[in-house]
């Protein structure tokens, strides 16, 4: 996605860490970089709207679940993978969500 102009900060690399912004896990001057190409870009700023809408939506649905340390550590390590062009067998993630599953802890359901 680009919006053909010419940005300090390519818009590849925005949207490859686009979660990083969003999780507040990158240093201020990149932030400050992706505020201004947000500024510049109005197809990245769309994205980051979007992205940004299904993060609260998932946080509300989902949000006082407890996540398994080693869960985000293996989710964070396939998206590495698919980042960096590797696939990722259907049978591997099968099991890592399954392992997952059975993991955490059961949470009272609300009514």
């Amino acid at each position: 996605m680009s919006c053909g102009e010419p940005h300090e900060t390519d818009c590849s690399e925005i949207l490859d860490h686009l979660y990083e912004f969003l999780d507040h896990e990158m240093p201020d001057n990149d932030c400050t970089k992706f505020e201004v190409h947000f500024e510049e870009c109005s197809p990245c700023l769309e994205k980051y709207g979007l992205e940004q809408a299904v993060k609260k939506l998932v946080k509300r649905c989902c949000g006082s679940d407890d996540v398994p340390v080693d869960l985000r550590a293996k989710v964070m390590g396939r998206i590495e993978l698919i980042r960096t062009g590797h696939q990722i067998p259907e049978t591997d993630v099968v099991e890592t969500t399954d392992s997952a599953a059975q993991t955490a802890e059961p949470t009272p359901q609300e009514h």
